[in-house]
């Protein structure tokens, strides 16, 4: 089960504290933040691993070789790196190489729109589910809580790749490679391989430091930026107009970058009222992503402002990259209120599957292809990873670059 949600006021609080105790300076970097330089030892630490033990530096000991991975499960460049960070674990595996991996982020960092390319929090909980669901074997450890080790071997982003030797001094410190793309073929420059490569022939590094690139360390500093951010999401004002069956129709045919989730609901309608926080919150989500949730209101066309206010209360509004992409297209809102007397128009309109009862939705693909439709109250879990499938979890380069 997808375990995302809205960042509660609770924990805003609590995080609000935390960032009262811990300054970050001119750079977003916190207290405690420590730039490893080449030839310095690497620090101990004491962190859980997502199997369930805790894990100090002596229990990578003994290796000539050790690589220290940071990553999340919220970032598209450390999923485009997945796939030959695997690759890359595996072809060492039979020489004198321990490999770990930590995850430095704190969720209350973390903006709702930033998870945007993802099925997980940034939590332990969440961690343990992505390293068992991407088949990972090697301990995955979670500093999320204190971020102190982040802290001291100096984690910039996800990812983030330092490599020491066999006396644990660093020896490499910086990105895993040049590309963001998860394509092998747009890597130029495989800086930790070869980094590996020397040290195991008995080399120098080739290059011992480069720029780490990705989804910047979610500190929980960071927390005071989600809390203004939320602010200012809260002040956004719902719209909404009129729609025809034509109007409906235009929508449905997409023709845009956007995936679409459009969802015909009443504010008499108690299932309607019901789903529309999951409708909200996954709007939310990808909200910096193609992506529009289009409401189409069945109420009387007399009772639009009660309609838009029921849209203001549920948040019902739009991004400024949303409102860009609907005004380039000659709209105003991406909120409607029906005016025909013919519900089948609307259905023909919209989807003729649609057997006429509310709520009723339909996701479609650039192209108005139908990726999921649901009579009743949607599964957010599924409708969630319908959009990641179809606008990928990582980053896609234009096709010039493929």
């Amino acid at each position: 089960m997808n375990t995302l949600k809205p960042v509660a006021l609770a924990c805003l609080i609590c995080a609000l504290v935390s960032a009262s105790i811990h300054a970050v300076d001119s750079k977003g970097l916190p207290d405690g933040f420590t730039t490893l330089e080449i030839g310095d030892k690497a620090p101990d630490f004491s962190l859980p691993g997502t199997d369930g033990k805790q894990y100090t530096l002596d229990d990578f000991s003994g290796s000539d070789i050790f690589v220290v991975y940071f990553t999340g499960t919220h970032c598209p460049t450390s999923h485009g790196a997945m796939g030959r960070m695997l690759q890359f674990v595996e072809d060492y595996s039979d020489e004198s190489f321990t490999y770990v991996a930590i995850n430095p982020n704190h969720s209350s960092g973390l903006r709702p729109d930033e998870f945007g390319h993802t099925d997980y929090d940034e939590t332990f909980a969440d961690s343990k589910r992505y390293a068992e669901d991407y088949g990972w074997t090697f301990p995955f450890l979670y500093d999320g809580d204190e971020q102190l080790t982040a802290r001291a071997y100096g984690c910039l982003a996800t990812p983030h790749v330092l490599i020491f030797d066999k006396e644990r001094k660093l020896r490499y410190n910086g990105r895993f490679d040049d590309s963001r793309f998860p394509d092998p073929a747009t890597v130029k420059h495989p800086d930790a391989r070869n980094a590996v490569e020397a040290l195991l022939a008995g080399n120098p590094v080739p290059v011992e430091t480069t720029r780490p690139h990705g989804c910047s360390t979610k500190w929980k500093e960071r927390s005071q930026h989600v809390v203004e951010e939320e602010k200012q999401w809260q002040s956004i004002e719902a719209t909404i107009e009129e729609i025809d069956a034509a109007g409906v129709a235009a929508l449905r045919k997409n023709g845009s970058e956007k995936v679409r989730l459009i969802n015909v609901w009443a504010t008499w309608c108690v299932p309607c009222v019901e789903e529309f926080p999951d409708l909200t919150e996954i709007a939310r989500k990808f909200s910096r992503r193609e992506f529009e949730l289009v409401t189409i209101s069945l109420d009387q066309p007399s009772q639009k402002a009660k309609a838009k206010a029921f849209l203001g209360r549920q948040r019902a509004i739009m991004s400024d990259k949303l409102r860009k992409s609907v005004e380039a297209e000659g709209r105003t809102t991406n909120n409607y209120i029906y005016t025909g007397s013919s519900v089948d128009d609307l259905a023909d309109a919209l989807d003729p599957e649609w057997p006429g009862p509310v709520p009723y939705s339909i996701l479609v693909d650039q192209k108005g292809n139908v990726l999921y439709r649901k009579l009743g109250k949607i599964d957010p879990d599924v409708v969630r990873a319908e959009i990641l499938d179809t606008l990928t979890r990582h980053y896609i380069p234009p096709p010039s670059d493929k």
